[in-house]
């Protein structure tokens, strides 16, 4: 299988928080969950509904179970449905949000959004309550050679300083730069030599196992550099993309090692039909 971005892979399938969130009338105790913590989503899956409807398609993720989600900035994903919340201010996103009984305290943001206004950005994930700010990709060349990935480690480390005086942790999910070759190595470790780890966290999209990506062996290799995951079902046989607990991952081995490297929240990220069939397998997943 070639090398999957998020955006293809989904197209293609179609912080901490302590206390439980109430969804359809019921408590979810999140001493079921996974690593004690809510059961969150990705909302890009949703993209096309959050367009029409954000607060109908919020409580409807909640009603399927998920206790937390994950945006994509207005500014930086405009053109693929996002856009449509920059008519909400802050409070009036936090309300949504908590109206339909889930939190939210990271987004994704595109580089060139932060390139061009880092600053803006930074206002609007204060404004909405976010601890987290990440990034899909650095959107290096597809080839690149070492001083490519030092730039690119260079610039982002500025961001994540600027990022860390307002009191927000800036973090790198892996794109398709991140999972290319560079004299003779994986773009992605070099990245972890590079980038500061107070500054910078890493954010691991399981579905990469598919290009040979471990999750558990980088959890484990790179211990307290992680600060959430991107989950996806894999069937090794089928080669292709399954709900969570239908699927031929150890996720035992994944949420145990997701410890060692310093997961503090998790989103599944697949087609709704998916990511609703999952939630039951993380609820009753105890470690």
């Amino acid at each position: 299988m070639s090398a999957v971005s998020r955006r293809d892979f989904v197209k293609g399938s179609l912080g901490s928080i302590a206390a439980a969130s109430i969804v359809s009338g019921g408590v979810f105790d999140l001493r079921a969950n996974p690593l004690g913590m809510p059961i969150g989503c990705q909302t890009w899956p949703v993209r096309e509904s959050i367009a029409k409807d954000f607060p109908g398609t919020i409580k409807e993720l909640a009603a399927a179970g998920f206790q937390s989600i994950e945006l994509c900035s207005p500014a930086g994903y405009a053109e693929f449905g996002f856009g449509g919340l920059s008519k909400y201010s802050g409070a009036e996103l936090k309300k949504i949000l908590s109206d339909a009984g889930v939190s939210c305290i990271s987004s994704h943001f595109g580089m060139d959004e932060l390139r061009k206004n880092q600053d803006a950005s930074i206002a609007w994930a204060k404004d909405v309550g976010l601890t987290q700010m990440l990034v899909a990709s650095l959107d290096g060349p597809e080839k690149p050679t070492l001083d490519d990935v030092k730039r690119a480690a260079d610039e982002y480390n500025k961001m994540g300083e600027k990022a860390a005086k307002a009191g927000i942790q800036q973090g790198l999910h892996n794109e398709t730069f991140e999972l290319s070759k560079v004299d003779g190595k994986r773009t992605y470790d070099a990245l972890f030599e590079l980038l500061d780890p107070k500054l910078v966290k890493f954010q691991f999209q399981v579905s990469t196992i598919s290009e040979g990506y471990d999750a558990a062996e980088y959890f484990t290799k790179y211990p307290g550099r992680f600060i959430s995951m991107h989950v996806q079902g894999w069937d090794a046989s089928a080669k292709k993309i399954a709900a969570v607990g239908q699927d031929s991952l150890d996720w035992k081995k994944i949420f145990s090692a997701a410890k060692t490297g310093g997961i503090k929240n998790y989103f599944v990220e697949m087609n709704l039909d998916m990511m609703k069939a999952s939630v039951p397998y993380l609820r009753s997943l105890k470690l």
